[in-house]
């Protein structure tokens, strides 16, 4: 089946390099986000459009989310559509696509959801110049961030 087992980070961001992403980046694909109200993708994105965040669903079988146009893949987003953060709502055997996707893309970061991590996928990634964040959920740490910056941006 080729599905690879969840592996543990061997290198993560730091804190730092977590609050320069959420500061100075605004538009995300979200990879794998779903219609339904109840799915984590959804909450997360819900969350993030909310808090200012651009948000650019990523997912075949869904034609809109969040008052968004979904598009098949990365590739089909309209390349006047600068995508800062790629976050990622897949299981680990697709990471690595995903991640080629990103790099071609031009994405400044690549971000895997809490429970994911692709160590190999990561390493390209940051080979590339791409920020990498993996096992962290991004609704999670930009509540810390938002917490240590009522303000806004530092």
């Amino acid at each position: 089946m080729g599905e690879q087992s969840c592996e543990f980070p061997l290198s993560n961001a730091s804190d730092a390099e977590i609050d320069g992403i959420l500061a100075t980046m605004r538009t995300i694909a979200v990879v794998g986000l779903s219609d339904r109200p109840d799915r984590e993708s959804h909450i997360v994105a819900a969350y993030l459009q909310r808090h200012g965040y651009r948000i650019v669903p990523v997912n075949p079988a869904v034609r809109e989310v969040l008052g968004e146009r979904s598009y098949p893949d990365l590739a089909a987003i309209p390349p006047e559509v600068a995508i800062d953060v790629v976050d990622v709502f897949r299981k680990p055997e697709f990471i690595p696509a995903v991640v080629d996707d990103a790099i071609a893309r031009g994405a400044r970061a690549v971000w895997m959801q809490l429970g994911l991590a692709h160590n190999a996928a990561a390493e390209k990634a940051r080979a590339a110049g791409l920020a990498v964040v993996m096992d962290r959920c991004i609704k999670v740490e930009h509540a810390r961030w938002a917490a240590a910056h009522p303000h806004g941006r530092p």
